[in-house]
């Protein structure tokens, strides 16, 4: 049964609370990405077709984290975009993290142990008050299993005087989370969960002295001052601004994510954060557990996934909970459903 959300239709919404996994792109998103297909199929496809959407999403990234379009560079993964960031970090530098941090945020930093490079893992509340200690602070806004948010605020505080890199995923944030990230060095955020796009596609923003210090070790015909003009030979000749560090397109997720993400920036984001983290918070009241502000909300009961599977509600497990994550075409029909399963 289609739903209406927010101006925009959505199949498959009904019992849908596992957008912390994959969203649901709206129905104009995945028709024209279906048309697309059918052009490839046919051999119509027209490959500069992509640079617009490309362009597109680049920019509504941007508007939704508060920054300049000509600081942020496209990738295809969060750790593909991490990992130029983590390999252009000093040997021996300190690498501060979140026990439980979702991989692909450490990875790219534990993977430059051979150059002296160090990952501590610290607890919420004494990572924020101890990150102004490290060179780097690595961590998602939002952990991905539990729904856990940073404080942001007593973060900033941390590393104000310090000179720290402060390197934050939005993955589990941006969409449902009203934010604002041009404090941050490095602000990333994969397309295919909350921002309803295709998997295939990732964003990440840099700070002035991040677009000096990063080696664009992916350099591409794609990240060319004029990308036409850079498809054969030499010399290197990259764009001067973050789209240096870009990845080749993946041409049919950049055109969903070129869809999805300007409809998304045009959303009043006060409105959808109060949705989401309201029926969030309902359930919480009624589990008895604390309120929280996050639109993710961690069951601590693992088999509580198989009393939702029955009762037509997709969820996921995660950390050995049950994880239900409610966003825009989610509705109180979906709560009640919740609860009588439970």
């Amino acid at each position: 049964m289609t739903r209406e959300a927010f101006g925009a239709e959505f199949v498959g919404a009904e019992g849908f609370l596992d957008t912390a996994t994959f969203g649901l792109p709206p129905r104009f998103v995945a028709e024209a990405v279906r048309d697309c297909l059918r052009s490839w199929e046919q051999g119509k496809l027209e490959v500069d077709g992509f640079d617009e959407p490309v362009a597109a999403s680049r920019a509504a990234y941007a508007s939704l984290i508060g920054t300049d379009e000509h600081g942020v560079a496209m990738g295809t993964s969060v750790s593909s975009v991490l990992g130029l960031v983590a390999a252009s970090i000093p040997n021996g530098s300190s690498v501060v993290t979140l026990p439980g941090e979702f991989t692909s945020v450490t990875f790219p930093f534990a993977a430059q142990a051979a150059r002296g490079v160090t990952v501590t893992e610290l607890p919420a509340g004494q990572l924020e008050d101890a990150a102004g200690g490290f060179d780097v602070v690595a961590v998602s806004l939002v952990q991905s299993a539990d729904g856990a948010v940073v404080d942001v605020d007593r973060l900033c505080r941390s590393v104000a005087e310090s000179g720290a890199l402060t390197v934050i995923d939005a993955t589990q944030a941006l969409g449902w989370k009203n934010v604002e990230l041009s404090w941050a060095d490095v602000a990333v955020a994969a397309s295919y969960k909350w921002l309803l796009g295709p998997r295939g596609v990732a964003w990440m923003s840099l700070s002035k002295r991040m677009v000096g210090a990063l080696v664009p070790h992916a350099a591409n015909f794609s990240a060319g001052e004029d990308m036409w003009s850079s498809l054969y030979g030499l010399p290197l000749r990259l764009a001067r601004d973050a789209r240096r560090f870009d990845s080749s397109p993946v041409w049919f997720s950049v055109l969903g994510a070129g869809l999805s993400l300007p409809w998304m920036a045009s959303l009043d984001r006060v409105a959808v954060e109060g949705h989401c983290v309201g029926l969030a918070n309902r359930l919480r009241a009624e589990l008895e557990l604390p309120p929280t502000e996050s639109a993710i909300v961690s069951i601590p009961v693992t088999h509580a996934a198989e009393a939702l599977h029955r009762a037509g509600i997709r969820a996921s497990v995660r950390a050995g909970a049950t994880r239900v994550a409610f966003y825009l075409y989610n509705t109180d029909d979906d709560l009640d459903r919740i609860l009588e399963a439970l």
